[in-house]
This record gives structure tokens, sequence and C-alpha cells, in this order.
């Protein structure tokens, strides 16, 4: 059980984060394993990377945005919490953002799912039990990793009411 953040509740059990392609930037991967270290204090995370989908083997964004979903949907179960992370998802604040992962506390696995560079084909978006975007700014999918495992960092540490949100 966490303090007296938002509330007292049990936290999600396992949080895994599904990307295309690797984060080749040393100063990136750095960044994201340190979340990722200190978050293992509060929840189970993985990172799980998929292989790129060549635009020149796939032939056009369409094709690779299809042939990405389906390699996404195969590491999915069926009871798994599916977040989508989408431009035109809805906005949250740190403290909103904090408090959606409050209401996942019944959930057993959380899929945080960061799609390619074309985005996320329909069948993925229909999949998704939510779509949440970073921001209204655009950041490299790279970025998005590393700004996602900082605010799932920022969420926990003000659903038990650390000092790190102040």
């Amino acid at each position: 059980m966490y303090g007296d953040g938002i509330g007292n509740y049990d936290p999600i059990v396992k949080i895994s984060i599904l990307q295309i392609g690797k984060t080749k930037d040393k100063w990136l991967n750095e960044g994201i394993e340190e979340y990722l270290k200190r978050l293992t204090a509060f929840v189970q995370i993985e990172v799980i990377e998929l292989s790129d989908i060549s635009l020149k083997i796939a032939g056009n964004p369409d094709a690779v945005r299809d042939k990405e979903a389906t390699a996404i949907m195969k590491r999915l179960d069926d009871g798994d919490y599916v977040v989508l992370l989408d431009e035109l998802g809805a906005q949250k604040s740190s403290v909103e953002f904090a408090e959606f992962l409050v209401s996942l506390s019944t959930k057993k696995h959380v899929v945080f799912v960061i799609g390619g560079v074309f985005g996320a084909a329909s069948a993925l978006k229909a999949r998704a039990d939510c779509t949440i975007a970073l921001s209204r700014m655009t950041f490299t999918h790279r970025m998005a990793r590393l700004i996602l495992c900082e605010q799932i960092y920022r969420g926990m540490m003000i659903n038990a009411n650390r000092s790190y949100h102040v």
C-alpha cells in the first residue's frame, strides 16, 4: 500500500512498455535505465523492444503500421490493459496521470504501447483500452520512451506522497 498521496491503494502488479525499435542514444538509455531502476521500488516494470519494420520492405506507411500492429498484438494477452500513446489521445497533467495510475490499480498487467514513426494502425487503436498523449508537442519516439518512464515514476511518487513532484 502506498502512503498518504492520492490515496491508499494496491499498486499495479506489472507494467510493460512495448515499443517499436531500440533506443540507440546512450544518454537516453541511461535516463530510461535510471527511471526503471527507481520504479522497481513501486512496481515490476520491463521494456520490450520490437524490431523496426522497414519502409523499403513494407512498401508504404500503412503497411508498416499494419505489420507493427501485428507484431505488437502478438505480445499482448487477453487480460492485459493496453494504454496506447498517440498524439490524439487524452492529455493529462502529472497529477491526473498519477490518478490514472491509481485507477489502474485493479489491473494485473498494464502495457503502455509506443508505436513506430508512422503512428498506430486502426487495429491497434481498436485493441487499446485507452489512448493518451504525452503532450500536444511532438517528441521523437526515443524521447517519448524517456518521458513516459519519468512520468510513471513521477506518478508513483505523487501517489506515495513523496517530494519528487514538488
